[in-house]
C-alpha cells in the first residue's frame, strides 16, 4: 500500500479543506460544492504525476517543440451521490476520460454496518489506471465493495483511491483486503470514527451538505 497525504505540506488545500470543515460555512451549498471541485482539481493533478507520460511535438504559431503529454487518460469512477461535486474537479483535468458510475450507500444495523451497492456503469477496466473517487475513506467498506465489483469489468493495472478525508480504521481496512495494487490518496487522515462509523472531526455528510438531507 502506499498512503500519500497532500494536506501534510501547508497549501491552498488547507484553506478548501478548512472551509470544507466549517459548519457555518457549509450553510452555503454552493460554495461546499465548489470547494469539493477545488480539491478534486488539485488531487487529480498530483495522481497526475504518478501516471505515464509519452513524447510529443507540439507546433505553436512560431515554432514546433518536443514536450510529452498522457499515454492514455484514466478511467475515472465516483460513488454516487456524495461523490459528484469531487468527481467534477477530477475530469475538469482529466478532461477526456471515461468515466464510471456506482451506486452505493450504508446500511446501519446496531452495532454493524453494510454497504449495498445497486448501480454500477463502467467501461471495461482492463490494465487500466482507475481512480476511484469517494470524499470520505471512513469504514473503507464501501470502497473494497466498490472495487470487488468492478473487477467484474476487468482487473486494473493500478487503483487510485481518492479521498477527501480518510479514518485510520478505513485506510487499515483497505490494506486487509485490496489485493491489487492501489494507492490511497487523501488531504488529511483524521482521529477516528464515532459509534455511527463517521469520521471525528471529519465534516458530517458530505452528500447532504451538497444537494440537501435525504429521507
Amino acid at each position: 500500500m502506499s498512503l500519500i497525504v497532500l494536506g501534510e505540506p501547508p497549501s491552498i488545500a488547507n484553506q478548501f479543506l478548512n472551509e470544507i470543515r466549517s459548519k457555518e460555512i457549509q450553510q452555503d451549498r454552493l460554495r461546499f460544492r465548489r470547494n469539493l471541485e477545488r480539491m478534486g482539481e488539485i488531487m487529480a493533478y498530483e495522481v497526475s504525476k504518478q501516471l505515464s507520460y509519452k513524447e510529443c511535438m507540439v507546433t505553436s504559431p512560431l515554432s514546433a517543440l518536443q514536450s510529452r503529454q498522457l499515454k492514455s487518460q484514466p478511467i475515472l469512477i465516483t460513488v454516487l451521490r456524495a461523490g459528484l461535486p469531487y468527481f467534477q474537479g477530477f475530469i475538469n483535468y482529466f478532461d477526456q476520460a471515461n468515466a464510471g458510475f456506482i451506486g452505493a450507500y450504508r446500511k446501519e444495523d446496531g452495532e454493524e454496518l453494510t454497504i449495498n451497492l445497486e448501480y454500477l456503469a463502467s467501461p471495461s477496466l482492463e490494465g487500466q489506471e482507475v481512480i476511484l473517487i469517494d470524499p470520505m475513506l471512513a469504514t473503507g467498506k464501501s470502497f473494497i465493495r466498490s472495487v470487488n465489483a468492478l473487477l467484474n469489468r476487468g482487473t486494473p493495472a493500478h487503483i487510485h483511491l481518492a479521498s477527501l478525508i480518510a479514518s485510520p480504521e478505513g485506510i487499515q481496512h483497505v490494506n486487509e483486503n485490496l489485493k491489487i495494487p492501489f494507492t490511497i490518496w487523501t488531504f488529511s487522515v483524521d482521529e477516528k470514527l464515532d459509534d455511527r462509523f463517521y469520521i471525528v472531526p471529519g465534516l458530517g455528510d458530505a452528500g447532504d451538505l451538497s444537494f440537501g438531507t435525504k429521507l
